[in-house]
């Protein structure tokens, strides 16, 4: 039985999706129970995916706009990134991975392998993202733009050597963290 208990939820937003500031009450380390207030983001549980051409050792990654980061020290506010998305209703992370990988990149993956699940922001924000590694096959001809423009996406697509990226890893290039999660797991059982 929890000792948790839920005194109030307050919804400050459901724009998108909700924001409650929650009242409860917990134990602490000598069993007194204190009072606290946090803000909860019921955000929807997401995937990434890490795509990967074993035969031409390359990297496929997203770059795009992403305003959380612009308001908080990213002055042109662009990331480069992992493909990921929402899980929707009816889909599995698996079905959801796929799905993503072909529209923000218009590739078809194969050989998906999930490498972890974790909470992305536990202070505060509900999420629960799946990390996987898939192949991909490089095209030449392939176009450098994707993403859903009903989505409102505009993403570019990022080639990329092993070497490239793991310099870039190295360098602190990246400021994804479930790129860099993924990068590091790539790099370390390559």
């Amino acid at each position: 039985m929890s000792t948790i208990q839920i005194l109030d939820k307050q919804t400050l937003s459901e724009k998108k999706y909700r924001l409650q500031l929650i009242s409860f009450e917990k134990p602490d380390n000598e069993g007194v129970f204190q009072t606290l207030q946090k803000e909860v983001y019921y955000r929807p549980d997401t995937v990434a995916v890490l795509l990967v051409d074993k035969k031409n050792k390359t990297l496929l990654l997203t770059k795009q706009f992403r305003m959380a980061t612009f308001l908080n020290g990213n002055d042109n506010g662009y990331l480069v990134e992992a493909c990921a998305g929402v899980i929707d209703e009816d889909e599995t992370p698996e079905q959801t991975a796929y799905r993503e990988a072909r529209e923000e990149t218009g590739y078809q993956i194969e050989n998906l392998e999930k490498i972890v699940s974790a909470y992305t922001s536990p202070g505060g924000v509900t999420e629960f993202q799946h990390l996987f590694m898939a192949d991909y096959t490089s095209k030449s001809d392939h176009p450098k733009f994707g993403g859903l423009k009903q989505e409102g996406e505009s993403i570019e697509l990022i080639e990329l050597s092993f070497e490239e990226a793991l310099q870039k890893l190295k360098s602190n290039a990246f400021r994804d963290m479930k790129t860099i999660v993924l990068l590091q797991h790539f790099f370390i059982n390559r």
